[in-house]
């Protein structure tokens, strides 16, 4: 029992569950900030609100410059001990400190498509963000009905607005966003999550730790662990594993990436990145054959961050930019997003394999690299495989082969070529 002579200290989730969780190995998330696990702090346990059902908590212990790490806690009586939790926190890395930076206009782009009830927890997060001069544009891609513009229209908030894409595929969405923009600067993020209040700053300071900075990404952690499926999807995708701020440079490849610039894993994710739109739109846009809405399914976020390398522009890859990202609940969900996230990324490796420049050097980037290459793709296979405890309560068929992934994007790569999608839409013609 929880001792109530001792002081307590509310703390709430990340983001509330909309229901009980029914699983026993479920996960509370949420954040702490180091401040209030000061010395002098005498509180002894925190109280999480929203946690029935939950016997685990975790927490992302964060500072000013950025976050240390995550610590996770056993729940009793609905509280965490502090004591423990500062024993834990004592033990995490400093973050690298962030250079001072100017506040360049910020653009931020949200592409969806009827799912009005999820934008608008993504859209309050975005609101609540402390920047100077930013601008809001939803997209509404390919909407069968107009309850997204009427929603946002009821905000009555001259900062945001909503724009037409009447052809599907998030990659046109991403275009027509950009091209809309004001901002010199856009940063892009998805309808299913909740940004940090500082999410704008940081990318501000992310474009600072370089001379040639075009594209800054961030941390993308789970926002609730109430399922076997989100807890698998968490694991597999690892967007929440490297609290360390990177600098990428073509002209410098990293010793510890053996496999760079093509190991994309390490860039950041479509849910949370920014770009310099001057330099994307040299590029010509993103690829309309890749990302959500296309026979792909995805891997335009990682087309966009290696092409940005790839022309000369440094990707800096800043964990203190945070978005908080829903992961599917449903196992239905989970195994069509697993699907989709592979035909994506192997459309992409089949992009690079089949292109005159890239694809030789691909090639001859995993022959040099070969042991590597070899634990790489071991890594994504363990990796892939449930975990004993969570195996029986997922769908089967979550484990395809890589070799079948980039076979699938191949041939959906093709058909979305086939049917009229431009690599490079915003190119201007000479």
């Amino acid at each position: 029992m929880t001792d109530l002579t001792l002081p307590e200290t509310t703390l709430g989730p990340v983001l509330p569950a909309p229901a009980p969780p029914l699983w026993d190995g479920a996960t509370w998330v949420g954040e702490i900030w180091t401040d209030a696990l000061a010395p002098a702090d005498r509180t002894a346990r925190y109280r999480l609100a929203h946690v029935d059902g939950f016997t685990r908590a975790r927490l992302l212990v964060r500072a000013d410059a950025g976050p240390l790490g995550f610590v996770e806690l056993d729940v009793v009586d609905g509280t965490i001990d502090v004591a423990r939790l500062r024993t834990l926190a004592a033990d995490l890395p400093l973050p690298t400190p962030a250079p001072p930076a100017t506040a360049p206009a910020i653009s931020v782009v949200i592409c969806t498509r009827d799912r009005v009830s999820m934008l608008q927890t993504a859209l309050a997060s975005v609101r609540a963000v402390t920047y100077p001069d930013v601008e809001v544009i939803v997209v509404d891609n390919a909407a069968a009905t107009d309850a997204t513009h009427r929603y946002v229209e009821s905000l009555h908030d001259p900062r945001v607005r909503v724009i037409d894409e009447p052809r599907p595929g998030l990659s046109r969405a991403r275009n027509t966003g950009l091209q809309a923009a004001t901002g010199g600067v856009v940063a892009f993020t998805d309808d299913d999550v909740v940004v940090d209040r500082h999410w704008l700053t940081a990318i501000a300071r992310g474009f600072a730790r370089g001379s040639a900075v075009s594209c800054v990404s961030g941390l993308v952690p789970a926002a609730e662990l109430r399922t076997p499926a989100q807890a698998y999807f968490d694991a597999r995708v690892g967007w929440s594993s490297c609290l360390r701020t990177r600098v990428f440079d073509w002209a410098a490849p990293p010793s510890d990436i053996p496999l760079f610039p093509f190991a994309v894993g390490h860039y950041g994710t479509g849910a949370n990145f920014a770009v310099d739109r001057a330099a994307v739109l040299r590029l010509g846009g993103f690829d309309e054959a890749l990302g959500a809405g296309s026979p792909t399914g995805g891997g335009e976020d990682l087309d966009m961050f290696f092409r940005l390398l790839r022309a000369g522009g440094q990707l800096v890859y800043d964990p203190a930019s945070v978005v908080w990202h829903r992961h599917r609940a449903s196992s239905e969900g989970l195994a069509e997003q697993s699907r989709t996230y592979g035909v994506g990324l192997g459309a992409w490796i089949a992009k690079i394999a089949c292109d005159r420049t890239t694809g030789p050097q691909a090639f001859a980037t995993a022959l040099s690299r070969a042991p590597e290459f070899v634990k790489y793709l071991s890594y994504s296979a363990a990796t892939a495989r449930p975990a004993d405890d969570l195996a029986p309560l997922l769908p089967e068929g979550l484990t395809t082969p890589a070799w079948r992934s980039v076979l699938a994007g191949f041939r959906a790569y093709r058909a979305a070529l086939r049917e009229g999608r431009v690599p490079t839409p915003l190119a201007v013609p000479t």
